[in-house]
């Protein structure tokens, strides 16, 4: 899937990864898809969670290497 903006953010612990996203979808248009990466476990809940109140849509999870991958399109 293509996207407009990438975030690492493996080796940060909750809220980081959420609170690095939320900061990186500001600069983006709506529609815009942000890539993130992250190997927090509580990011498989967070990160859902912060896309349904944000009113963003999470539209993809997967494994990458050693982390999770995370497209969030900007609401």
């Amino acid at each position: 899937m293509t996207h407009d903006a990438e975030l690492d953010a493996k080796g940060l612990l909750c809220p980081l990864p959420v609170l690095k996203a939320r900061k990186r979808l500001q600069a983006l248009a709506t529609g815009q898809v942000l890539r993130m990466e992250a190997d927090d476990p509580a990011a498989i809940v967070d990160v859902p969670h912060f896309c349904a109140e944000a009113g963003h849509e999470l539209v993809e999870v997967s494994d990458g290497d050693r982390a999770q991958v995370y497209m969030i399109q900007k609401g």
